[in-house]
C-alpha cells in the first residue's frame, strides 16, 4: 500500500509537469512556431536548400558572364549587293561565269574557277577581294602540309598518329574531318623550315598569276610563329600569320588536279587573248605520286566529312576537296577548295567568303556545290576538256617577283 506522502508528492510533480507544458504551447501559440525536435529539423533543411539555390545561381551568374565575357564579336557583313561590279569579263567563260554568280549569290565573297590543264582562269567573280593580299587560309593550309608530309615520308596514307588517350587517326580521317590536332603534330614533326620550303615551292608568298592586274601579294612569314601564340603546329593546323589569295591556292589545287604542274594562272581580257592562249609553267611538282592519298581524303570530306553540304546540290560527279574556316581580328573567313575529278569538264572551283556568324567554310562548299549543279545543267561535264591536248603549246617561263 502507497503512503499518503509519496502519492502527493507524485501529483505535485505532475501538475509542475503540467503547467510547464501549457506555458511552452501558448507561447508557441503566439510566435506561430512550434518546438518540437522534428520542427526543427525541417526548418534547417529548409535553410540549407535556400543557402544552395542562392550558391547555385551566383555561379550561374558568374559563368555567363565569364562566357559573355569571351563571345567573339564580327564588324564585317557576310552579304553584300554587288559583287560583280567592276568585273573585267569579256575573255571569262560566260557558261562558268552564270553558274559562279547563281551560286554566290548575295554572299560577301568570291568564286575563281580555272582549267586545272592549263591555268586559265575561267571566271573570277569579284575580282576586287580574288586579287587582294589575301587572308588567313584557316584549314585550307593543310593540303600544302599534308603533301609535304608525305614527301618527307613522315606518314602514309594509313599512318596512325596518337592523338590522344583512346584516339588515333590517319590521313585519310584527319583531311576529311579537318583535324587540328593531327596536323599540329605533322607540323611540329616537319618544323618551320620545311613547312617553310614546300610552302614556297607549292606557290604560297609569291603571285600566282601571270601579269594579271591588280592582283597581290599573299604573305608567309620568314619567322615561326610565337611559341606562346602556337609555334609551328598552329601553323599547319589554323594557317596562323599566313596570308594567301584565291589565286594562289587555286594554282596549287590545279597542280593536285593535274599530276604536278604548277601554272602560272592566266586572266584573259578579251576574244583575241582567248583565242591566242599559251599556258604558261611555272615549275614542275613532284608530287605526282602523293596525290592519291591526298585525293581519297579530299574525296571523305566531300563525301562524309567537313564539305558535304556539296552534296546538297550535286553529286552527279566525283568532287574532291578542303574547307576552311577561322577568324581574325573581328572578320570570319570561308573556305573551299575543290576540283571536279572527270575526262570531260576538269575545272578547279576555289570559294572564299567573309563576313560574319553565316560564313563558314561548309557555307563556300555549299556555294561550290551550287555552282557545279548549274554547270552539270549546262552540259559543262559533257564536252572534253578545252585544252586536253595543249602538247606544244606549253610554255615554261620565268618571271621575276
Amino acid at each position: 500500500m502507497l503512503r499518503p506522502g509519496f502519492i502527493a508528492h507524485f501529483v505535485l510533480i505532475v501538475f509542475i509537469a503540467f503547467l510547464a507544458w501549457e506555458k511552452a504551447a501558448a507561447r508557441s501559440s503566439r510566435t506561430g512556431k512550434t518546438s518540437t525536435p522534428s520542427s526543427i529539423t525541417e526548418t534547417q533543411r529548409a535553410q540549407k536548400r535556400i543557402a544552395h539555390l542562392r550558391h547555385t545561381r551566383a555561379t550561374r551568374s558568374r559563368s555567363t558572364r565569364r562566357h559573355r565575357r569571351f563571345y567573339e564579336r564580327f564588324y564585317t557583313s557576310s552579304y553584300t549587293d554587288d559583287v560583280t561590279e567592276g568585273d573585267v569579263i569579256s575573255g571569262e567563260d560566260p557558261v562558268v561565269r552564270a553558274a559562279a554568280i547563281e551560286a554566290l549569290g548575295n554572299m560577301n565573297g568570291t568564286v575563281v574557277a580555272i582549267d586545272p590543264d592549263s591555268g586559265r582562269v575561267l571566271s573570277m567573280v569579284n575580282q576586287k577581294l580574288a586579287l587582294s593580299g589575301g587572308a588567313q587560309p584557316c584549314s585550307t593550309i593543310k593540303l600544302a602540309v599534308g603533301l609535304a608530309a608525305l614527301n618527307e615520308r613522315i606518314v602514309d596514307k594509313d599512318t596512325e598518329i596518337t592523338l590522344g588517350r583512346h584516339s588515333r587517326m590517319n590521313l585519310t580521317e584527319a583531311l576529311a574531318h579537318s583535324n587540328n590536332a593531327y596536323f599540329e603534330a605533322l607540323g611540329r614533326r616537319l618544323g618551320f623550315e620545311k613547312v617553310s620550303y614546300y610552302a614556297h615551292e607549292f606557290g604560297l608568298g609569291e603571285l600566282a598569276g601571270y601579269n594579271i592586274p591588280g592582283e597581290h601579294l599573299g604573305v608567309f612569314p620568314s619567322q615561326e610563329l610565337a611559341a606562346r601564340a602556337g609555334g609551328v603546329a598552329r601553323m599547319c593546323s589554323f594557317g596562323e600569320s599566313i596570308s594567301m589569295t584565291p589565286l594562289q591556292l587555286g594554282a596549287l589545287v590545279a597542280a593536285m588536279a593535274n599530276g604536278g604542274t604548277l601554272f602560272y594562272l592566266q586572266h584573259p581580257s578579251g576574244p583575241e587573248e582567248v583565242a591566242g592562249f599559251a599556258p604558261k609553267v611555272k615549275r614542275q611538282l613532284d608530287i605526282a605520286p602523293l596525290v592519291p592519298a591526298m585525293a581519297d581524303g579530299m574525296a571523305g570530306a566531300v563525301q562524309y566529312g567537313t564539305a558535304r553540304s556539296v552534296r546538297y546540290s550535286f553529286s552527279e560527279e566525283p568532287v574532291l576537296g578542303k574547307t576552311g574556316t577561322c577568324s581574325h581580328d573581328g572578320k570570319r573567313f570561308g573556305w573551299f577548295a575543290s576540283y571536279a575529278k572527270t575526262d570531260r569538264g576538269r575545272i578547279v572551283v576555289v570559294v572564299f567568303l567573309q563576313g560574319g556568324r553565316p560564313t563558314f567554310g561548309p557555307k563556300a562548299a555549299e556555294i561550290a556545290g551550287r555552282m557545279y549543279r548549274n554547270l552539270y545543267d549546262h552540259n559543262f561535264f559533257a564536252t572534253p576538256s578545252t585544252h586536253a591536248s595543249r602538247g606544244s603549246q606549253m610554255q615554261t617561263v620565268g618571271i621575276s617577283e
